[in-house]
């Protein structure tokens, strides 16, 4: 069942991020040292979860008027049971129900379970002519992070 996170849960979604993180060595991606996106998180209102206790999440926001998903994290443990799918269905809805036009996001461009997985679930790249300003900031203090130790893409999915 995907539901907005309860406050005390939050705690516990880091354990959820990190082993999703530590996915991506197996392709050779290690993320700059310091703390999780989920641990920078002081509104629950932003994150969904799914399952009891949490078994993944997603953490959205607002860029250039569109809902944006800062992060899917789904434990390795629990991967493959359609999770972050109804993750992405319920971002998606809740795009629709606030009215907005589209779901945009950043991934890795190559990754199997980034790019690849997200085009299955009705997203596209958006070119960097379609970009807004506060998009393209986002993508500039994501290298500014560090993050971009591998090509990435920005997605979008009309809601």
């Amino acid at each position: 069942m995907t539901r907005w996170v309860e406050p005390g849960e939050l705690p516990g979604l880091v354990a959820v991020e990190l082993a999703a993180d530590g996915l991506f060595e197996q392709v050779g991606i290690v993320f700059p040292p310091g703390t999780t996106m989920i641990e920078e998180v002081t509104d629950p209102a932003v994150v969904l979860v799914e399952g009891d206790p949490p078994a993944g999440f997603a953490l959205i926001g607002w860029v250039d008027g569109n809902l944006h998903l800062d992060q899917l994290a789904v434990h390795p443990s629990r991967m493959r049971q359609g999770i972050g799918g109804r993750l992405v269905a319920a971002v998606r809805d809740h795009a629709a129900a606030c009215g907005a036009p589209a779901v945009t996001l950043t991934t890795y461009r190559d990754v199997p379970w980034n790019a690849p997985w997200y085009e299955r679930h009705g997203f596209s790249v958006l070119p960097e002519a379609e970009w807004g300003l506060e998009l393209r900031a986002l993508v500039e203090h994501e290298r500014e992070l560090g993050i971009e130790v591998a090509p990435r893409v920005v997605m979008a999915c009309p809601r």
